[in-house]
């Protein structure tokens, strides 16, 4: 058992090794490429190893997963070759330290309780949009304009409100996000890639991953990529049914004491257009929605 799950967690590490160098370009660290044609993609194994200087077939061994000990001085070197930015680094890190230590049983799936002096947080945050999301972007809690945000998300039961399963699997999401969905959808994936590193036999994660490679291409090839750094941008712009275009400002708080919680909001500046449709979306939860569609006013210049 301890030796399958070594292999299992060495895996890992060699299979982040291995996509970050094969999307390494040889010019980006400083590596003249000759005339002829490369049939590796990015860094060759013997490049990279020159690089951190370490051997050829030490890296091949961390790589295949046989290796499951790398000092910090070798992950350092093999960071820096690979010009790995904070969040890569700590994340390589991370996967060593599991894979030397061994996690002979998965961990348990964290809690979806939410306390509720958050839930009391939420409803005095309205107008503006605000949920809790777990580790795994489940939907946790919300407040009305929080759940309405996200366009045809209440259409499923509350335990299926995923924002992941939302991005990939709904059919509103890409009209939703259409001016930037190729960010939100690669962000997604890098935060779920990140955590499933460390995790990866959390049942919270593997059921959705799961779910995701075998009904989504585009979530699987992004899966591959094994992206770690999310580029998320401090401004979201949303393209509502209800509502219309709206830009709004995001920003997300870990909850201390959680197993990973975050709460979420999404703020504009008083009097914008922006700001009236955050208004109108506070209000989905009053009935009729018929006068949701009267034109927005002007942005001011």
């Amino acid at each position: 058992m301890a030796t399958e799950s070594a292999h299992s967690e060495g895996a890992e590490l060699g299979r982040f090794l291995r996509a970050r160098r094969t999307q390494t370009r040889p010019d980006h660290v400083g590596l003249t490429v000759g005339a002829g044609i490369r049939r590796t993609p990015g860094l060759r194994r013997e490049e990279l190893a020159t690089l951190a200087g370490i051997s050829i077939d030490y890296y091949v061994r961390l790589e295949r997963g046989k290796e499951t000990r790398p000092s910090p001085a070798v992950l350092d070197s093999l960071a820096r070759a690979l010009h790995m930015d904070d969040q890569q680094h700590q994340h390589l890190r991370e996967l060593a330290a599991r894979a030397a230590r061994y996690a002979p049983e998965p961990p348990p799936a964290p809690s979806r309780t939410v306390r509720p002096h958050l839930k009391l947080l939420l409803e005095s945050l309205r107008p503006n949009p605000a949920y809790v999301i777990s580790r795994s972007l489940d939907l946790l809690a919300w407040n009305p304009g929080g759940l309405a945000l996200y366009a045809g998300l209440d259409d499923w039961p509350v335990k299926q409100r995923n924002l992941a399963r939302y991005f990939f699997l709904h059919p509103a999401a890409r009209e939703l996000f259409r001016q930037d969905w190729d960010r939100q959808i690669t962000t997604c994936v890098a935060r779920l890639r990140a955590i499933a590193g460390t995790a990866p036999d959390a049942p919270d994660l593997t059921n959705l991953v799961g779910e995701l490679l075998l009904k989504s291409p585009d979530f699987a090839g992004l899966w591959e990529r094994y992206e770690v750094t999310g580029r998320k941008a401090a401004q979201k712009t949303f393209h509502h049914p209800q509502v219309g275009t709206l830009t709004l400002t995001s920003q997300s708080l870990h909850i201390e004491g959680t197993p990973g919680q975050r709460i979420g909001v999404y703020t504009a500046e008083p009097g914008s257009p922006d700001h009236d449709a955050m208004l109108l979306l506070d209000r989905v939860d009053m009935g009729d929605m018929s006068d949701m569609t009267a034109p927005r006013p002007a942005r001011r210049p």
